[in-house]
């Protein structure tokens, strides 16, 4: 048996058993993943997967504990790996870092940028999708280090944090009527057309909740993912925009004195918490502990480090 027949039958897996999916995937033939995974089968001695002719039907009961031990086994090569590159190539290398757009346009910049500095030779990677495809990126190691609003404390394969808190807030026209009134409802905001978020995206769901307690049915006339989106739909006239607070600091800037304003409404939706994520038992370099530590000051290097060993599940904000 070798690494290439426990990838192979990794992918598979992770690609609902369609080998040509997990062959694209890996850069290989249909065909050579198919022999690949029989060879392990004969090996072993058991089937991995069901088939019916030559697809693959489900995973068996065998194939799910060899899945598991596949599973570790590519993760402690994964992190040999990095402690390959930790101990040889030094203060160098590349940071893949999986998160949404909202995190990596408002938040990010001066960390990375701050990492950058002090790691001159460390490389950054940024992916961006929605809270769902960063977790899956973490789980399938894309990324060592994920962050998102959403989802993240969903997932048992992830080790998660929480890393700062976030209220949303109402972006309205200075010359709207809601802007002359100093206390608003959520009856109030559920008349006007809504943009905001994603379903998936910036705490929607703490939105959506708000309403639905109040059995409210908002107007919602546009849902977008990228926050100057909305902005810029709210200055087109469509509707009251609900954006994330880190999202608008040039407009608190402005204190009221450009053409949109700015209303706190945390007392409306709640709090949201933003956590970091990382993949459970991975093994990290020093420059992803310090890349922790300049996204929040509360994520130091010591309690990261108990939490990938399962001493810590969480700490109060």
């Amino acid at each position: 048996m070798n690494l290439h027949q426990f990838r192979f039958v990794q992918e598979a897996a992770r690609r609902n058993l369609n080998l040509t999916e997990a062959a694209r995937a890996l850069h290989t033939s249909q065909p050579g993943v198919s022999k690949a995974i029989i060879e392990l089968e004969e090996e072993l001695g058991v089937d991995i997967f069901a088939r019916h002719g030559k697809r693959l039907k489900r995973i068996t009961e065998p194939g799910q504990h060899v899945l598991q031990s596949i599973e570790l086994i590519l993760r402690e090569v994964g992190n040999l790996r990095r402690i390959g590159e930790q101990f040889s190539a030094g203060d160098s290398g590349t940071l893949s870092i999986a998160t949404t757009h909202t995190q990596a346009r408002y938040v990010l910049p001066e960390p990375v940028a701050r990492l950058r500095q002090a790691y001159p030779k460390v490389n950054v990677s940024l992916h961006q999708g929605s809270p769902e495809q960063v977790a899956r990126m973490l789980i399938d190691e894309v990324a060592e280090i994920g962050m998102a609003t959403e989802s993240l404390a969903s997932y048992e394969e992830l080790v998660t944090l929480p890393c700062y808190e976030w209220q949303h807030v109402l972006v309205l026209p200075a010359q709207h009527p809601l802007a002359r009134r100093e206390h608003l409802s959520l009856e109030d905001i559920a008349q006007e057309p809504l943009i905001t978020y994603h379903p998936s995206f910036t705490g929607r769901t703490r939105i959506d909740q708000a309403f639905a307690t109040r059995r409210l049915s908002p107007r919602i006339a546009l849902e977008a993912i990228d926050s100057d989106v909305i902005k810029t739909y709210v200055r087109l006239g469509l509707g009251v925009g609900i954006a994330a607070e880190m999202a608008v600091r040039d407009l608190m800037a402005e204190n009221g004195a450009g053409d949109l304003l700015v209303r706190p409404a945390g007392h409306l939706f709640g709090q949201n918490v933003t956590r970091v994520a990382f993949k459970r038992g991975a093994w990290l370099r020093n420059f992803v502990y310090q890349f922790a530590e300049l996204i929040s000051p509360r994520l130091s290097r010591d309690l990261v480090a108990r939490a990938m060993t399962g001493h810590v599940n969480d700490y109060e904000l």
